[in-house]
């Protein structure tokens, strides 16, 4: 009796340790950081697991899984990375869970007249304009796209200060760096900057619909835990935060299964 007592002892102490090793690693776009912090903290809380969450530009994030980083989930600022990794046998389970949205933002101190929108951008005090490298981030991609479709582009192109992701971005903006930039609205509503600067959220039809996805991807050990994550998206829960940084929801759709 004794033994199978141990045995059990044993077997229940394995099970323990392993639920307590169990952790995701997330790498998420920028513009989901003050989000997503949120969001990991609830799930920690459920399910006991811990979340190591990694914010950069989903481009950069994109090289970095094919070359082999070791991350559970990918959450990109738009569908194409995803989807790119998706295609390629990388990843499963494509699941498109917010949409982006671009803002100008300038300091608090700014005298600038956002009520102008995007012609502000002409105004003779405005010497650079933050956005985003849109050779691997995609609300840059969508600020080029703005400023092309106002007719801005060629008039603003050489103040143009690129960051390497949107929350670098919205930084050289804070600090001075730039006068204004395009930021996303996710960030101008985080803690850290909602009482530290002014915002207008640029038309929608301006630039290409930023549906944003995330895959889980197939070199992870927590293949099962990551979709437990995804599922968890769907709860009112996260529903509730998201909506408060300024994504219509956590997930547009369930999981895709290729």
């Amino acid at each position: 009796m004794s033994g199978l007592k141990s045995i059990a002892a044993f077997l229940l102490l394995s099970l323990a340790t392993r639920l307590h090793a169990q952790k995701l690693r997330i790498a998420a776009a920028s513009d989901l950081g003050p989000a997503f912090k949120e969001v990991t903290a609830g799930f920690e809380k459920q399910t006991g697991a811990r979340v190591e969450l990694i914010t950069g530009s989903s481009g950069n994030f994109f090289a970095q899984i094919q070359n082999g980083a070791p991350f559970d989930l990918f959450f990109s600022a738009d569908r194409e990375y995803a989807r790119r990794l998706q295609d390629a046998g990388q990843a499963d389970h494509l699941t498109d869970y917010a949409e982006g949205t671009v803002v100008l933002w300038v300091p608090n101190g700014s005298k600038l007249n956002l009520n102008r929108g995007m012609k502000v951008l002409l105004d003779p005090a405005v010497k650079k304009v933050a956005i985003a490298n849109p050779a691997h981030a995609p609300y840059g991609r969508a600020a080029v796209s703005a400023l092309e479709h106002f007719g801005l582009y060629e008039k603003v192109k050489d103040k143009l200060v690129l960051g390497e992701n949107i929350s670098q971005t919205t930084q050289f903006i804070q600090s001075g760096g730039a006068e204004i930039g395009v930021t996303a609205l996710s960030l101008a509503l985080s803690p850290a900057l909602k009482d530290e600067g002014r915002y207008v959220e640029i038309p929608h039809d301006a630039y290409v619909r930023m549906v944003q996805s995330a895959v889980v991807l197939k070199s992870s050990k927590e293949a099962a835990l990551a979709e437990q994550f995804l599922e968890y998206l769907h709860s009112p829960e996260v529903a509730s935060i998201m909506k408060r940084y300024g994504f219509p929801g956590p997930a547009a759709e369930k999981p895709e299964h290729p």
